[in-house]
């Protein structure tokens, strides 16, 4: 199975699916993933808008998986931090589009591979279906490869 059709598998992961958020898009070469979440009565807050979690929880593993599949298994990557903005009220469905470009992923691991690790930050808007920025999400990640070894 390629890793992009074992990638959508993600869409049955309880938490998302319970979220209702879907990957719809994943570019062939795997540098880039959309998803999108629907305003539904189970992911409403309060006050009838997308609930900040889901917003969030939308954003939270996508820059990870796609450096985790281009680098492979040879590297550790990990969320180190994350923080959201939340700008507009989420009163429709929304979107995320990830994209890591191949220039980005070969200087990530030249530095882990170099340096020992590499934290490189990223930031995803929020969309409504009017284009509108309803949040925006900064991720610090931690790509580390597995072999280093410090000079002595």
């Amino acid at each position: 199975m390629a890793r992009i059709e074992r990638f959508k598998l993600i869409n049955w992961y309880p938490p998302l699916m319970g979220a209702g958020i879907r990957v719809i898009e994943t570019a062939s070469d795997f540098t880039a993933i959309t998803v999108e979440m629907k305003l539904r009565w189970w992911n409403r807050n309060v006050v009838g808008t997308q609930f900040g979690g889901s917003l969030y929880m939308m954003c939270d593993p996508f820059f990870m998986a796609i450096l985790m599949t281009k680098l492979g298994r040879d590297y550790i990557v990990w969320d180190k931090a994350a923080s959201i903005r939340f700008l507009k009220p989420g009163r429709k469905a929304v979107r995320a589009h990830f994209h890591i470009p191949p220039g980005e992923i070969a200087r990530v691991k030249l530095m882990a591979d170099t340096d020992g690790k590499c934290e490189p930050e990223y930031e995803v808007d929020v969309v409504d279906t009017d284009g509108i920025i309803v949040a925006r999400v900064h991720k610090t990640l931690y790509v580390r490869r597995k072999d280093f070894q410090k000079p002595v």
